[in-house]
């Protein structure tokens, strides 16, 4: 059975891919695709709501089950920031040095106590029958003073996890406790039950 992956971020691919492809899906992207597909406005006010826009413009573009995803960092000491607007934090979207920069500056002189915050991820899935459903992943953290590593992408060399930096763990060990892997694992689950 084809699904569409309704992201242009590679990474974010590959996260999905790992779930999907195991499943029996044959995973197909933007990259499948000779024409290219429009940018979809993130207007919402929730990770759900632009999960769910991005999810529903892949199933209009394609025809196909399309899943979505909306994540960021939200940070206690910043009132939830940068939230939904993560990946455009420091204005461009998606420019990680840019946000990574950003972050740090905005938490300058907190201390380690007072740099508490997660990860959210929301995974949106629709169906050409009408069908939708979203899930969400969280995982509790503490934002560091400095950049660590260079696995992961976007706030990873700064989120400190139970682990460790996601910015140092294997991609195994991130998709164990992370965001996106509980996210993906509560989404396998109910994908389970609509197929």
């Amino acid at each position: 059975m084809k699904i569409f992956i309704a992201t242009k971020n590679q990474k974010k691919l590959r996260e999905l891919e790992r779930i999907l492809i195991p499943l029996g899906f044959e995973v197909l992207s933007q990259k499948n695709y000779t024409e290219e597909f429009p940018d979809v406005e993130e207007n919402g006010t929730t990770f759900e709501e632009n999960a769910l826009t991005k999810a529903r413009a892949g199933l209009k573009n394609t025809g196909l089950i399309s899943v979505a995803d909306d994540s960021g960092i939200c940070v206690d000491y910043l009132g939830g920031a940068p939230g939904i607007y993560s990946a455009r934090y420091a204005g461009e979207h998606g420019d990680d040095e840019s946000n990574n920069d950003k972050l740090l500056s905005e938490l300058s002189g907190v201390p380690e106590e007072g740099r508490t915050g997660r990860y959210v991820a929301a995974i949106a899935c629709v169906f050409p029958d009408g069908r939708e459903f979203t899930v969400r992943g969280e995982c509790e953290g503490k934002i560091a003073f400095e950049r660590n590593g260079t696995q992961g992408f976007g706030y990873d060399p700064l989120f400190i996890s139970e682990l460790g930096c996601f910015g140092v763990l294997s991609d195994e060990q991130k998709d164990s406790i992370s965001h996106r892997g509980k996210a993906l694992r509560l989404f396998k689950e109910r994908l389970k039950e609509e197929i």
